[in-house]
């Protein structure tokens, strides 16, 4: 088939110059058949192309489709790649007649097709509306770097976004970490957006509708804000907030952030993303903090009253007085051991109360498997009685190094006169304050118990402070002395 410029040249070679068709095959080289095809030709209509013949794989493309559109419901990295389609063929088919570049070929037209035709929409939120959800970063904690995740409450009209960091992502995180938002913002957003997370939703109904915990429901109805939950696996439904989260990461956390207190860095992290707002929109023009600040005037005003967010759980202590709580062990004390108590668990403490709800003791939340939180002051009291027992305890491994030594080598009734000293420094200060102690009483000679309460006493109490004169004396009458009445008494004068 010739170019459409030679077809021309021909055709005007006949036509305009009255060349013959042998003397124009001669000029051009081409045949003389081809010559009066097309000096003859009348038809120059656009030609629909030729159905190319069927390909060797045509028999078996209805069944790579059905497997690629089952993929559609399946989890992304449990889908079918070309190479795994090629595989399946093979396998299935003996002798099968297509080579793999064929089938990827295929495959990868095909996926482009089915992709095309689920789409996405993108989705315009009104000024009011919010997205949340979990992000996981490394920071730092105690000189050692710990995966936590933090929570991301984006308002998508305005781009503007809060974070709070988290050892969790369970229901007590995500509704502390909306709260505080609330709190710190005075503001409700009048609906947000989520995923289906297991804490918040107990089974997905239809398309719509979702049966959600209670604690949710209350938490909702008392801040006063409408959940819509995405479809499942249609994250892009809340892409504002999912690029949100990638956004703090790479922004707020970068370098690796020191964390002490997780509370205490919330508190500041609120400040920096506010802080953050302070950059023009991607697309508007003004600042973030000017639209979100306009954009807080479609939302509720927040409930003066705070949610308390915790969970109570019933449990029992065991023979050495010890509950246990998602794979972890929190000491109560001797004294409640096989006893009945409740723990109130929130997404940092877990409180231990009594079957009156008295509280018997604290500790932080932990998170992972077989961890344990002890509180050794209440066992001392038992440790005094059975000094002996000292160094086969949990106790004695959580001491200082000091202090191990100065036990490995006391006597019996020395050891038990000292654990009651121990026993005092921690009922009134802590672990590190009985280090010192102790380091300051080894100085002497001889390290007795009395030694180590003396110096207790010595660096915990305050000495009398010197009489301070002020700066003014007070005022005083003169006086003068009369002795005359004496004198005439005594008849030494008239």
């Amino acid at each position: 088939m010739l170019a459409q410029m030679e077809v021309y040249h021909i055709r005007e070679m006949r036509e305009k110059q009255g060349k013959g068709l042998r003397e124009i095959a001669r000029e051009t080289g081409y045949a003389f058949k081809t010559v009066k095809k097309y000096a003859d030709k009348e038809d120059f209509s656009e030609e629909k192309p030729r159905r190319k013949k069927g390909s060797k794989l045509e028999p078996y493309k209805p069944e790579i489709d059905k497997w690629l559109e089952e993929d559609t419901k399946v989890r992304k990295k449990q889908r079918h790649t070309a190479v795994k389609v090629y595989n399946r063929l093979k396998s299935a088919y003996k002798d099968f007649p297509v080579g793999e570049r064929t089938v990827r070929s295929y495959v990868r037209a095909k996926k482009r097709e089915i992709n095309s035709e689920i789409g996405y929409i993108k989705l315009s939120h009104p000024g009011g509306e919010a997205q949340v959800d979990f992000g996981q970063a490394d920071f730092l904690e105690n000189g050692k770097t710990v995966k936590l995740s933090f929570l991301v409450m984006t308002y998508p009209h305005s781009n503007g976004a809060y974070a709070q960091v988290f050892k969790g992502e369970n229901l007590e995180c995500f509704l502390e970490g909306m709260k505080r938002v609330f709190i710190h913002t005075k503001k409700v957003p009048e609906k947000i957006w989520m995923d289906n997370l297991k804490p918040v939703v107990r089974k997905i109904l239809n398309v719509e509708r979702r049966e959600v915990s209670d604690r949710f429901m209350n938490f909702s109805m008392h801040y006063g804000f409408e959940s819509t939950f995405c479809n499942v696996n249609s994250g892009n439904e809340k892409g504002n907030v999912e690029n949100k989260v990638g956004y703090i990461r790479r922004n707020l956390f970068v370098p690796l952030v020191e964390i002490e207190d997780i509370e205490a860095y919330n508190e500041r992290l609120l400040v920096l993303c506010e802080k953050d707002m302070e950059r023009a929109h991607y697309l508007k023009g003004e600042t973030i903090r000017t639209l979100f600040e306009e954009e807080k005037r479609k939302m509720k005003e927040t409930n003066e009253t705070p949610y308390e967010v915790f969970k109570l759980e019933k449990a029992k202590a065991d023979k050495y007085g010890m509950v246990h709580f998602e794979n972890n062990t929190y000491s109560v004390s001797p004294g409640h051991a096989q006893a009945a108590v409740w723990l109130k668990v929130t997404a940092f403490k877990v409180e231990i109360q009594d079957e009156s709800y008295r509280r018997i003791t604290e500790h932080e939340r932990l998170y992972g498997k077989k961890r344990e939180s002890i509180n050794w002051y209440p066992y001392l009291e038992l440790i005094c009685q059975r000094p002996r027992a000292l160094t086969y305890s949990g106790f004695f491994r959580e001491l200082p190094d000091n202090w191990r030594s100065y036990f490995e080598n006391c006597e019996y009734h020395e050891k038990k006169d000292s654990l009651k000293v121990l026993a005092e420094i921690l009922r009134e200060k802590d672990m590190e304050m009985a280090e010192t102690v102790l380091e300051e009483s080894l100085k002497n000679e001889y390290c007795t118990s009395q030694e180590i309460r003396l110096t207790y006493r010595r660096l915990n109490q305050k000495g009398e402070e010197e009489y301070q004169t002020g700066d003014k004396w007070p005022k005083m009458e003169s006086y003068a002395v009369n002795l005359s009445p004496y004198d005439r008494l005594t008849g030494d004068r008239p």
